[in-house]
């Protein structure tokens, strides 16, 4: 019972995951692949939707290549207290990519709001944390935090920001 949420509830998933190229041809729709196999995807299957699949790690410079030949980049995070996903996705929207991007792994939902400021449009979650975070948890999370500390992330100001326009405003 993994869970795909995005900002407006649950979703289905389209894409189902292949971990490598004996599976890719057994496999019909949209797939979700590891960079590992993501060129040999791109040849086999032209006109299926792609989705790829990285460690919060990676480079973007070893995923730039593929903006245009993916619908969709699953982030992988190990645990919830591994922030580099977070950073990934920001670098991963300023270096142009426009598709769907989803935080994959065990996030709790208190994180929520902070990948969508990041850049994220979705969060899959396995079993085990889909079970102990239903939907709700999810949605309510979400609409609880309004202002970021990172400058950047999100719409409005940060706090930080925020915190000196106001002090400059009682200087003058």
């Amino acid at each position: 019972m993994s869970l795909l949420v995005s900002p407006a509830g649950e979703r289905a998933d389209e894409f189902s995951p292949v971990e490598d190229i004996a599976d890719l041809s057994l496999s019909e729709g949209a797939v979700l692949v590891p960079l590992t196999v993501i060129d040999q995807a791109i040849a086999d299957r032209r006109n299926a939707p792609l989705g790829l699949s990285v460690a919060g790690d990676t480079p973007v410079c070893a995923i730039e290549p593929y903006f245009a030949q993916v619908e969709l980049i699953a982030v992988r995070f190990p645990s919830f207290s591994d922030g580099r996903g977070f950073s990934l996705a920001k670098r991963l929207r300023r270096a142009g990519f426009t598709g769907r991007l989803r935080a994959s792994g065990p996030l709790i939902a208190d994180q929520f709001a902070e990948a969508l400021a990041c850049g994220f449009d979705e969060v899959w979650l396995p079993d085990a944390m889909a079970e102990r975070q239903p939907l709700e948890q999810w949605m309510k999370a979400k609409d609880i935090v309004h202002d970021h500390y990172q400058t950047g992330y999100g719409e409005d100001q940060s706090i930080l920001q925020k915190r000196l326009a106001a002090r400059a405003g009682a200087l003058a």
